[in-house]
């Protein structure tokens, strides 16, 4: 295809000049063409006016929205230029509200730190203005300019839609005393760029307002809102800077004062600025940061963090907040190793455990600060990072280190909340860790060790929770399998009265017994959906039998208690000795069980009495797998001759005692229940 048939050549480009381009794309300039860009014109023009009271020559701006849909802003600064400037030949107010890029901000020495930076703010309102009046009063006399969507000229009567001609130049508006100076810009919006719905929020004023007369101590903000009969008026004044700032904005109780962090850096960068042949040259220029912080934490938990440069907010932060951030938590981390509040092993605490509770303004004032984007609302100048992390690192050291009497308890109390609030955020990961543990484990398929029975008659089955594989063999041979299940577990499981939900739920043992079980562990326990009738602990008739039993009854009894309070939790009574007779007489048993070494003695005397004999030695048996599977099945498994122990728990509160003293952590208070009570306590009492 030929560039003729496209029909796309150079006569098809098109150049935007001046503020054309404006009005073209306005949404580059100033957000969008709703309510959000419709303030976005209204600060652009109130930072006029508190840049120069950042520069000590305006002490009043005043704001007032009139009935016709136009905005007046006032102040009482030096008034904008009205002089020709040599390389245009316009004077300096036309200059400022025609040309894109032009202002007293690109560092000609006017302003040391503004937030008016690109030199578009003014020209941008005008742009997208119907009707746009300026007055300046400088040098004894009123100057005044009108403009037409950007144009100047001259209006033959009230409001946009008055008859317009062009015309540039300045008007003189008449004689004032020279002590009087100031500007004041009145605009009715186009309703040609904005959308219908675009209106102006007082609210927002309100708040925008009062936030800079925070920032700039002993600067008065007035907003007249006389769109209405009743003409409402509010004025904000305040002397306490951020740190009143700061104050206003928490809304808990303070858990210490207000922390003022306070520091100067210096950095160097290239910027491109004007020589005297008007050319843009690439200078090596030194800058100052200056460094104003306000800190104070509270008892509650919001966060409020408020960022602003040369006054300028900017709520998605920057390097500014970046630097407050990591000298935050360094510092933070710092002071609780030194105070021993995190040992060693401790993990740090992080970012949002700090900022708990936490209310701060970071102020920062730099003179041409590079923002992303016009709308200002992130700071990218790198070197801010560095010098807000060295200020407020040094300045925050200093106060935790050396704090003011009145103020030693204070710094000590943000340093425990900061290491109660990371315990706070550990324990409720591992809560949901441990939630998602349990989801799985309580829907994962069944163990393969479990050997289960065949009925679903959940009042008829059994559960034979056995020791060892060896026991199992027998008690494979032994069982019921219409009824009776059986799972092996090795040895002695872990102790669940000193472990952790999440240990106990990593641990194979526990796992497995609480999916078997089939019916959730602690509070999601339903003792409905438990899948046997009866829980059977089948351990030796030894003392690490015992132990184990006692292990078992601390899983039940923590996270399947329901299961011990229904009374379907049993301990199986293994013999513990068999004594085989040589000469039984007719219908006496070849084999008699004891279950004690007392019970054997017993019963040997009595077999001793009646002249019976037995093979010596009496047979101990060190084991359930030591049993064949009718001996097991005989003593120990079939409901027509075994014995079984029901563990019944009759007082919760005491019952609870009890594990926490034998089971527990706490060492002491079982020493002392060892060695005080050992002598008096039976232990078939604690042999369950």
């Amino acid at each position: 295809m030929t560039v003729a048939e496209t029909g796309y050549t150079a006569r098809h480009l098109s150049v935007l000049e001046g503020l054309e381009a404006v009005r073209k794309r306005p949404g580059m300039y100033i957000g969008s063409t709703d309510s959000r860009g419709l303030m976005h014109c209204l600060w652009e023009i109130v930072d006029n006016g508190v840049d120069e009271a950042l520069a000590g020559f305006c002490s009043r701006i005043e704001v007032e929205l009139y009935a016709d849909g136009s905005i007046e802003v006032r102040d009482n600064g030096r008034g904008i230029p009205v002089d020709v400037e040599p390389k245009s030949g316009l004077a300096g107010v036309e200059l400022v509200y025609t040309k894109l890029h032009a202002g007293g901000k690109f560092g000609g020495g006017s302003y040391g730190a503004s937030g008016g930076l690109h030199g578009v703010g003014a020209s941008v309102v005008n742009a997208l203005s119907s009707r746009l009046d300026v007055e300046v009063d400088r040098d004894g006399r009123v100057h005044e300019i009108s403009f037409r969507r950007g144009v100047p000229g001259v209006f033959e009567g009230d409001g946009p839609t008055a008859k317009f001609r062009k015309k540039s130049g300045l008007r003189d508006g008449g004689r004032l005393t020279k002590k009087i100076t100031g500007t004041r810009v009145r605009w009715w919006v186009d309703h040609q760029i904005f959308l219908p719905e675009a209106e102006v929020s007082l609210d927002e004023i309100h708040v925008r307002l009062r936030q800079t007369a925070f920032l700039v101590p002993g600067l008065t903000l007035m907003v007249r809102d006389s769109r209405t009969e009743e003409v409402t008026e509010e004025t904000f004044h305040f002397d306490g800077g951020i740190s009143e700032f700061t104050e206003f904005l928490a809304r808990d109780e303070a858990l210490c004062e207000v922390l003022r962090l306070q520091g100067v850096g210096h950095f160097r960068e290239t910027v491109p600025v004007l020589d005297e042949q008007g050319h843009m040259t690439p200078t090596d220029v030194e800058r100052e940061l200056t460094v104003d912080v306000a800190v104070r934490w509270g008892k509650g938990y919001d966060t409020t963090v408020r960022s602003f440069v040369n006054v300028i907010a900017t709520p998605k932060g920057g390097t500014h907040v970046t630097g407050f951030d990591r000298a935050l938590v360094r510092t933070v981390n710092e002071q609780l190793r030194e105070t021993r509040l995190l040992k060693n092993g401790d993990d740090p605490v992080t970012k949002e455990d700090i900022l708990e509770g936490l209310t701060a303004v970071v102020t920062v004032r730099v003179p041409e600060p590079q923002f992303e984007g016009q709308t200002k609302e992130v700071l990218g100048t790198s070197a801010a990072t560095r010098i807000v992390s060295h200020v407020v690192s040094r300045e925050l050291k200093e106060l935790f280190a050396t704090p003011k009497r009145a103020q030693k308890q204070a710094m000590r109390s943000v340093l425990e909340k900061v290491v109660a609030a990371a315990k706070a955020r550990i324990a409720a990961r591992e809560h949901r860790d441990n939630q998602r543990r349990k989801s799985v484990l309580e829907n994962s398929a069944l163990p393969a060790k479990l050997v289960d029975c065949r009925s679903d008659d959940v009042d008829r089955s059994e559960l034979f929770i056995v020791e060892g594989d060896s026991a199992l063999g027998t008690a494979k041979l032994a069982r019921d399998s219409e009824f009776q299940a059986l799972l092996p577990i090795r040895g002695k499981i872990l102790n669940v009265q000193k472990a952790s939900v999440s240990d106990m739920l990593k641990n194979a043992e526990c796992a497995a017994i609480i999916q078997v079980v089939g019916a959730g562990s602690g509070r999601s326990f339903d003792l409905d959906a438990a899948r046997y009738g009866k829980v059977i602990l089948m351990a030796d008739a030894d003392v690490d039998g015992a132990h184990i039993r006692c292990l078992l009854l601390t899983l039940f009894h923590r996270y399947m208690r329901p299961m011990v309070e229904s009374g379907r939790v049993f301990a199986a009574v293994p013999p513990l000795h068999r004594v085989e007779l040589t000469n039984p007489g007719r219908g006496q048993e070849k084999y008699v069980y004891c279950y004690s070494d007392a019970e054997l003695h017993k019963v040997l005397e009595g077999l001793r009495k009646k002249g019976k004999r037995w093979k010596e030695p009496p047979q101990r048996y060190k084991g359930l797998g030591e049993m064949d599977a009718d001996q097991l099945a005989e003593t120990t498994m079939d409901p027509r001759h075994r014995v079984l122990r029901r563990v019944r728990i009759e007082d919760v509160e005491a019952g609870e005692r009890i594990f926490d003293l034998l089971m527990g952590s706490d060492v002491a208070p079982r020493r002392e229940f060892i060695v005080s009570s050992a002598a008096e306590v039976d232990r078939d009492h604690i042999d369950a």
